[in-house]
């Protein structure tokens, strides 16, 4: 092309619109993800926390906490406290048989001295079937308690470190007064756990 054709070319853009002789661009469009709005995804529903109800209607079982003094010199009574206590939802009515709640009448406790085990030496009852007044009533919430002297049945007599441990049997619990003093062979007997506790006896 020669400098005179191109003149001729450069005044007819001048003579016409402006945009005659403009290039025409293609158009970019937004990739089509990048136009679809995006999704919203509502968010999960907290998981509700347990209610206080809810946790104590799960337990079916009493709670049970032994104590005794720390520290005690040798010939003084060793008394152990012994605690029931009701978390269910329902009354129980428990027997106290076997347990500090009547006394001790039976080998219803371990006892070591440094590892050793010490042998029950106490009196032992023979029994018909219980009444309704070797009965105690625990309501929902309740706790009762029962102290007793271990060394009149279990030889304290030395200096050392005894641990004590309930053997965790309650020989029968009923759910409401009509099965109260039922026959033995008819007995609902109930597992519970007391942590061992310890105490110390020293000479003089």
């Amino acid at each position: 092309m020669n400098r005179g054709y191109a003149g001729w070319i450069a005044l007819g853009c001048l003579a016409l619109n402006a945009g005659a002789c403009k290039r025409e661009e293609p158009e970019v469009k937004p990739p089509e993800a990048a136009r679809q709005p995006l999704e919203q995804k509502a968010p999960e529903p907290a998981a509700p926390e347990p209610k206080e109800e809810d946790t104590a209607m799960a337990k079916t079982t009493l709670d049970c906490a032994l104590s005794v003094a720390p520290s005690l010199r040798v010939g003084e009574p060793v008394e152990l406290r012994f605690q029931l206590s009701n978390p269910m939802k329902g009354p129980a009515f428990v027997l106290n048989w076997r347990t500090p709640l009547e006394g001790l009448w039976g080998n219803d406790f371990e006892v070591t001295r440094d590892g050793t085990d010490i042998p029950y030496q106490g009196p032992m009852k023979k029994r018909a079937d219980p009444t309704a007044d070797n009965y105690v009533m625990l309501s929902p919430g309740g706790s009762v308690n029962g102290t007793v002297d271990l060394s009149k049945a279990y030889d304290m007599s030395k200096p050392g470190k005894y641990r004590i441990a309930f053997r965790g049997e309650l020989l029968d619990v009923a759910p409401d007064l009509s099965q109260v003093g039922r026959p033995m062979d008819k007995f609902q007997p109930m597992k519970v756990e007391c942590a061992a506790v310890e105490t110390v006896l020293r000479a003089g």
